[in-house]
């Protein structure tokens, strides 16, 4: 019995330890495998993740904003301040949903009560009426989450009451900014363009559209709050004017809370432009024209008696470099209005004249549309400005010679017999022999017609349509100048339409004395200059050069021919000799030389108006070695030797007083 109890206590003994075993061996087996599990995944953090993780920890351990650069000034030639930036504070509204309009007339009340209180008194005072029509309410001009902007350059005490107030005032924000200013006298207008907020750039424009894309660079995206170019130069540079984002970072702990000081990158500010623009010759343009508007308007000579004048445009382009040195499309508008944005009141206001109405069509500013109607637009036909180029193509053609001769009875008839058409001198003048000079010095209708737009029709049928269309663009006529602008048009080509509508025959007759497309002042700037340096198509120039912020010239713009015509110096002298006979007013006593051409387009009225004269220009100076080609067009501004000429000769003269016609340089007025 005893020998039983302790052999059945030792196998007890024996399973026991067994038992201990098999879970030690287990637990070492355990041990193992999550010691190992824990190397893999250490070396995988430490080979795999590392980087993600660096990352998560940055950006865990920091935050911050980043602040819009600084935009690049922009000067005249001469080195003026045409727009610039400062620093101001500037008060926001934020309309948001559901917000009554008497809500909004309320606190456009309480607005006006602070400003009153702690405004700067030398400024001119809001209404409560005006501050609400800034609040937008109708969302004429912001999108819904837009802020809208109701004061700009808010003093101390202001910025201190409405930040104590903060509460009593639902959706305003005091918001620090660099405000874009234009000098007050307004130089070139349209051509410098304006500034519109990020926000709405990017769904109007397709240059913003997709411009932070694939941009890696946080100092070079584009913030929602920041003002950018919207037309214009300021659009045309938006890059070179901008510069860089500066960033203020902060230490923050896992609760976002700032735990330690911040690092400022500043801003870095974009580059300067140096415009091709002389402001004394551009603000001479701009009041000549406003003044010709005035005259014409009060005038009771019979070449102005029927015109009905509201706009002008003039364009002023060195011959050989094609330096822009004036570009005037008036009327024109302040564009401080644009400073974060403008009431709708404001905005119908200027809408008129926002556009540049040198280098697209612009409608005249009449409310009425039926009154509108009766009016050109700033594309207009070349009307007889267009007689020297016609020359040149029947001389290229072998259509006439430098002494052809023809007896110009007044007028030509074409067509089939019974059925002619007749086109007629101005006042039906029968100018008797002519010669392709003296048809170019008395602007006979008749004589290109016959000579050139009926023989090339003869000679090539509906072909010569084609050879016609070949020598206008070599000319800069239908197709863009090349100057990059923004919105720049190229014109209007009728000659085709009239081939299909009518006849070959009748499409380039009528073109033969530029009555069958309408082109911009800057076309024809560009136009006259080929006329003045004998066929060398320059490409119009806005930018002299550009400098760092520090000053440093960082780029030059040199002179680019675009096409050349190489025409025998016989045919380029046919043509002088003649605009040196053309009769033109408003040049009595000038002191140099310079060769001309006017013009007075026609185009069908509407009503009472059975038709409407345009007063076209174009001219150069000095006539041997010419130096400036100034084109000028009067819309509905009667002849052109009356409406539009003596515009130009102001333009000469202050160009002459300034840079100089000659190698003597400025001439003392």
């Amino acid at each position: 019995m005893s020998e039983s109890n302790s052999e059945e206590a030792q196998k007890r003994e024996i399973r026991i330890r067994r038992h201990f075993s098999f879970r030690l061996n287990l637990f070492f087996f355990l041990t193992f495998g999550l010691f190992s599990l824990l190397i893999v995944r250490l070396a995988y953090l430490q080979f795999v993740e590392a980087a993600a993780l660096k990352d998560q920890k940055n950006s865990l351990g920091t935050a911050g904003v980043s602040i819009p650069p600084i935009r690049g000034n922009i000067y005249d030639s001469e080195g003026n301040r045409i727009a610039y930036s400062t620093s101001t504070q500037s008060l926001y509204y934020t309309l948001a949903t559901g917000t009554k309009p008497e809500e909004g007339r309320a606190l456009a009340a309480r607005l006006v009560q602070a400003f009153n209180l702690y405004g700067d008194a030398s400024v001119p005072a809001l209404t409560a009426e005006e501050v609400f029509e800034k609040m937008d309410f109708k969302g004429r001009v912001h999108y819904p989450f837009q802020q809208r902007r109701i004061k700009t350059g808010l003093t101390q005490k202001e910025i201190a009451y409405f930040s104590e107030h903060r509460d009593e005032f639902k959706g305003i924000d005091i918001v620090e900014e660099s405000i874009r200013q234009y000098a007050p006298d307004r130089v070139a207008v349209q051509l410098v363009g304006y500034m519109n907020k990020m926000k709405g750039a990017k769904e109007n424009l397709a240059f913003y559209k997709n411009i932070n894309k694939n941009q890696d660079d946080p100092a070079l995206k584009y913030l929602d709050s920041e003002e950018v170019g919207y037309d214009g130069l300021e659009l045309m540079y938006q890059n070179e004017l901008r510069g860089r984002n500066g960033y203020k970072t902060y230490q923050v702990n896992n609760q976002s809370m700032i735990v330690g000081d911040a690092k400022l990158t500043k801003p870095v500010k974009g580059q300067n432009l140096y415009l091709t623009i002389n402001r004394h010759v551009q603000l001479t343009a701009q009041q000549a024209i406003m003044d010709q508007i005035q005259s014409i308007r009060q005038s009771t000579a019979k070449q102005e008696k029927d015109a009905q004048p509201t706009t002008g445009y003039a364009v002023a382009m060195e011959v050989d470099t094609g330096k822009v040195v004036a570009m005037a499309s008036m009327p024109d508008y302040d564009p401080n209005v644009w400073q974060g944005g403008i009431d709708s009141a404001t905005f119908a206001q200027i809408m008129p004249f926002m556009e540049n109405g040198t280098i697209k069509e612009v409608y005249p500013p009449y409310d009425d549309p039926k009154e509108r109607a009766q009016h050109p637009t700033s594309l207009v036909p070349l009307g007889s400005t267009q007689k020297p180029l016609t020359i040149l193509v029947g001389l290229s053609e072998k259509l006439i010679t430098p002494t052809t001769t023809w007896n110009d009875p007044g007028y030509f008839p074409f067509g089939a017999k019974g059925h002619e058409t007749e086109v007629q001198n101005a006042s039906r003048a029968a100018n008797g022999t002519l010669t392709p000079t003296r048809a170019i010095a008395k602007s006979s209708n008749a004589f290109m017609a016959a000579n050139v737009g009926d023989a090339l029709f003869k000679r090539d049928r509906s072909k010569g349509v084609d050879v016609w269309d070949s020598y206008m663009k070599r000319f800069g006529l239908g197709v863009k100048t090349g100057s990059g602008l923004p919105k720049e048009s190229a014109g209007t080509i009728e000659y085709f339409h009239e081939a299909k509508a009518g006849s070959a025959q009748s499409a380039l007759i009528y073109a033969s004395f530029g009555q069958q497309g309408k082109y911009t002042t800057l076309q024809l700037a560009q136009y006259a200059s080929m006329l003045a340096n004998r066929g060398k198509r320059m490409q119009p120039q806005f930018v002299d050069h550009r400098t760092d912020a520090d000053g440093n010239v960082v780029a030059t713009f040199q002179p680019v021919v675009l096409g050349t015509v190489d025409f025998p110096n016989v045919y380029w002298e046919t043509i002088e000799k003649g605009m040196d006979q053309v009769p033109v007013q408003g040049f009595e006593g000038v002191q140099y030389s310079f060769r001309r051409k006017t013009g007075t387009s026609q185009q069908q009225g509407v009503g009472k108006r059975k038709f409407v004269e345009n007063a076209v220009f174009i001219a150069y100076a000095p006539a041997e070695k010419p130096k400036l080609a100034v084109a000028v067009v009067v819309p509905d501004g009667g002849y052109g030797g009356w409406g539009a000429a003596p515009i130009a000769r102001k333009i000469f003269d202050a160009y002459d007083a300034t840079v100089g016609l000659t190698a003597a340089g400025p001439r003392a007025p």
